[in-house]
């Protein structure tokens, strides 16, 4: 039997509990069962290896919170969630929360990478490091790869509404580039800390 830590059956209690709840009428449910997929991937991975390798709290807490944006946005559509309304934020033109969503893998996906690439690969901060940033815009550059053929199988509303660029010509560069400035930003604040606790 694989034994489970505390911490981590909570984060997965908490994150079963708002997946059932942002499951609950979404806007569309077409578009929110291919956003899921990328769910069902990530947990099965998560689930299956756990055995064999444990990620560290912050890992899993990082994971949790990306996971738990992403799936509002399964529920709203990306383009359509509401955050000015509940911010009292007065935007003009675009809706950011997908902007908001790719810079957030970048920075919470980063540290997952640059923890499995050390303990698992080279136990070496700098290319640790350098090859997480390369997993993140690698799978950024992926999934904007798989949004282009969705939108060209699916078509239409649904197409549209999965690959979400609300007109901006440049939204697949735009977004892999949110994905690589958060990984940096992640990077470079582990960085940072690492030298403070060496001193």
């Amino acid at each position: 039997m694989i034994k489970t830590s505390r911490f981590e059956l909570i984060l997965s209690l908490l994150f079963a509990i708002q997946w059932i709840l942002w499951a609950i009428s979404p806007i569309s449910r077409h578009d929110w069962l291919l956003e899921n997929v990328l769910v069902f991937v990530i947990v099965a991975v998560l689930v299956l290896t756990y055995k064999n390798f444990k990620f560290s709290k912050l890992s899993y807490f990082m994971m949790f919170i990306f996971l738990s944006i992403h799936i509002i946005g399964a529920h709203y559509t990306y383009s359509l969630v509401p955050y000015r309304e509940w911010f009292g934020l007065d935007l003009n033109g675009r809706n950011h929360f997908d902007r908001f969503a790719h810079f957030l893998f970048g920075s919470a996906w980063v540290y997952p990478a640059k923890e499995f690439y050390f303990k698992k690969i080279i136990k070496s901060n700098g290319w640790s490091s350098f090859l997480a940033l390369q997993s993140v815009a690698t799978f950024s550059f992926l999934y904007e790869l798989i949004e282009w053929g969705a939108m060209l199988y699916f078509g239409g509303q649904l197409g549209m509404e999965y690959l979400g660029t609300q007109g901006d010509i440049w939204d697949a560069q735009k977004d892999m580039l949110m994905a690589a400035l958060g990984g940096i930003l992640t990077i470079f604040i582990t960085y940072i800390w690492s030298l403070k606790n060496e001193n």
